[in-house]
């Protein structure tokens, strides 16, 4: 499970370890408050594993113009 965390695909698909750690915490925080998983079959995984799979689905990404994250390729 942690080894997704360290994976090239993950971390280019968010631009790069920081942003993936934020985005992490904050769908964590929005799944422990109550809100609905974006995928199926989540019956036996952690919530880390759900929010990992949410982002490699591309189901959740950063929303960089909402946010004061630059957007990968524009740093």
């Amino acid at each position: 499970m942690i080894d997704e965390l360290k994976s090239t695909e993950i971390i280019n698909k968010v631009g790069g370890k920081f942003k993936l750690t934020a985005l992490v915490q904050k769908r964590l925080a929005e799944l422990m408050h109550g809100a609905r998983p974006l995928i199926e079959d989540i019956e036996g995984k952690t919530q880390l594993e759900i929010v990992v799979q949410e982002i490699l689905q591309d189901k959740i990404t950063i929303d960089y113009e909402a946010s004061d994250i630059d957007k990968p390729g524009e740093e």
